[in-house]
């Protein structure tokens, strides 16, 4: 990345109920007994004013917002994580980790919920122009993930509302993804014991580091 030379940003993308949280958390503590600086980050949100986005976008009933204004909010929200979180991270050479980042607008508000993907990728090439070094797509069942993701209770859960044909949706948006990204995404199976899937993770981490 040209804006920032000394650091390596990696992405965790994946349909809800995934298991992303659980495996960046994973890798932070892989990166870190390594010696790397990491700073663990979440879209949307990540910095003071993102969050208070994300309470806009992530609470409430399905049809709070149209997908085009979801667009616009997602977007504000990188673009506050990216100047005040990412960024200066990056500068100072640490391992950015978050848990999502344009990917899933392209994928949420670009393919499932309209044809809007122009849309999408004209307004991040305007306004936030960055993708990670490496993005690693934990792919599960969709009736799997959508029952671990409503079991959380989490309170979090206008997107797990829209229901198993949206979830459906997403994964094969996000397998498509992957296919036309090989350089970038690395597809996981997330199907498995949490501890495998960290052992995938990390030897595609350390393959892209060394």
């Amino acid at each position: 990345m040209s804006s920032a030379p000394r650091g390596m940003f990696i992405s965790l993308e994946g349909i809800d109920g995934a298991g992303k949280s659980t495996q960046l958390r994973m890798l932070a503590e892989h990166l870190g007994a390594q010696g790397h600086e990491v700073v663990q980050t979440r879209e949307p949100g990540g910095a003071a004013g993102a969050e208070d986005i994300r309470r806009l976008l992530v609470e409430g009933e399905p049809d709070r917002w149209s997908p085009e204004t979801e667009i616009l909010l997602f977007t504000a929200a990188r673009r506050d994580h990216l100047e005040r979180t990412i960024r200066p991270a990056l500068a100072d050479g640490k391992i950015v980790l978050t848990d999502r980042f344009a990917d899933s607008t392209r994928i949420y508000q670009g393919a499932t919920r309209g044809d809007l993907r122009a849309l999408v990728d004209d307004i991040h090439a305007r306004v936030i122009g960055v993708e990670p070094d490496l993005t690693l797509i934990l792919d599960m069942d969709p009736s799997a993930a959508l029952s671990r993701g409503l079991a959380r209770k989490s309170g979090e859960d206008r997107f797990e509302d829209f229901g198993l044909a949206f979830q459906e949706k997403l994964r094969a948006g996000f397998l498509s993804l992957a296919k036309d990204n090989r350089e970038r995404c690395v597809l996981i199976d997330a199907s498995r014991a949490p501890e495998r899937i960290a052992a995938d993770i990390a030897d595609a981490v350390n393959m892209r580091l060394s």
